[in-house]
């Protein structure tokens, strides 16, 4: 089971970390990703992170403003999002994708945390 924290309100410019974390699931056999979804829109990527925090990826909306994280030995994943944007308001999802496997992905997802940003 994966577990989202951090979301909350804050004003343009802001900042906040989300976290995800692995409950009774060792993260560290799963690469991961951040996803997000405004309302009436649909789920989009984010953030990825490899299993061992090796190689990342950002979409371009949010590529210079958000670092996504991982720290195996407490089997949590941190989303740290600056300067943020109205633009960002979403629910964001953790997921999480068998490692080495290329076919499965996002096997698991968390229940997501609200995020809005206020103009």
């Amino acid at each position: 089971q994966l577990v989202e924290s951090g979301g909350g309100l804050v004003q343009a410019g802001g900042s906040l970390t989300l976290s995800c974390a692995g409950s009774g699931r060792p993260l560290d056999r799963y690469d991961l990703d951040w996803f997000r979804q405004a309302p009436g829109k649909e789920r989009e990527f984010v953030a990825t992170i490899t299993w061992s925090g090796g190689s990342t990826g950002y979409a371009d909306s949010v590529k210079g403003r958000f670092t996504v994280s991982r720290d195996n030995g407490k089997n949590v994943m941190y989303l740290q999002m600056n300067n943020l944007k109205p633009e960002d308001t979403a629910v964001y999802y953790c997921a999480a994708s068998p490692r080495f496997q290329s076919t499965l992905k996002y096997v698991y997802w968390g229940q997501g945390t609200q995020v809005t940003v206020s103009s």
